[in-house]
């Protein structure tokens, strides 16, 4: 039950929603775990490309290769992609006005992953995802969801600022766009919570709008993909009815992951 009212009064909401329908989903996600250690050295697993009969299908529908990595290795690859080559990467112009790249954060063991499109003026400064106007409203989004930021993962499509806090541009999306495969690839989440259209049509390969793609369970790599309205635009648009779809879609989440379900909502 407090989760029920914690869960409408993040989202201001005065109806009782819908009732969702019951889906067989995974495990709940795990508990945060540690401070990881930067400093184990041992060897990644080896690179195992994948056949070339994948390679002709869409980016979204080709399966992960590997096996599944263990915590440790989780760290050590992440930090390496990050240190290696996100925080001097030149590939687009952003990297000529950005204070920052901001890489991701969370846990890498997570189930529940959220992309957004890009850092803000903020996020810039700090070098951290989602920590402005922006990132309290998710952070109350998440904690409405029953978890703690700690225990998912946040990251964004790009790594640097696009300027005036734009959407960022086809080259500047295609520059990135492998780092961000990378780390799903690394996490292998149960379920991604795309933010906004940028991140939904990168992930998805759709080119539908917002409105037909929130709320609509998708698929990247074997992934469930729920897109969502960008925690900004519910800031900018905050009616009972932006508020509604996004807690809507925030409950299919807990549901296809097992977690707790709201008392009394109807859910």
């Amino acid at each position: 039950m407090r989760l029920a009212l914690r869960g409408e009064r993040v989202f201001g909401l005065e109806a009782i929603p819908v009732r969702l329908p019951e889906t067989r989903g995974s495990a709940q996600v795990q508990s945060a775990s540690p401070a990881v250690d930067r400093s184990a050295g041992q060897a990644p697993p080896p690179v195992v490309e994948a056949p070339p009969e994948q390679l002709l299908l869409p980016p979204q529908s080709r399966p992960m290769t590997g096996p599944p990595l263990d915590r440790d290795q989780k760290v050590r690859l992440l930090h390496e992609l990050d240190d290696r080559q996100v925080k001097g990467c030149r590939r687009c112009r952003l990297c000529e006005t950005r204070t920052h790249t901001v890489f991701g954060e969370g846990d890498p063991d997570a189930e529940l992953v959220f992309v957004g499109e890009g850092p803000g003026e903020t996020e810039d400064l700090q070098g951290r995802p989602f920590v402005g106007r922006a990132g309290k409203k998710l952070d109350e989004m998440i904690a409405a969801m029953g978890l703690r930021r700690e225990q998912v993962y946040i990251c964004n499509v790009v790594k640097c600022r696009p300027p005036q806090n734009r959407a960022p541009a086809p080259d500047e999306t295609e520059a990135c766009t492998p780092f961000l495969e990378r780390q799903l690839e690394i996490i292998r989440p149960r379920v991604i919570v795309t933010l906004g259209l940028p991140a939904t049509r990168l992930i998805t390969g759709s080119s539908q709008s917002m409105g037909r793609m929130r709320g609509q369970w998708h698929e990247y790599r074997g992934i469930r993909v729920m897109p969502t309205f960008h925690p900004s635009y519910i800031l900018r648009v905050y009616t009972p009815e932006v508020r509604g779809a996004v807690w809507s879609d925030l409950q299919k989440v807990m549901l296809e992951l097992k977690l707790a379900r709201p008392r009394g909502t109807g859910a």
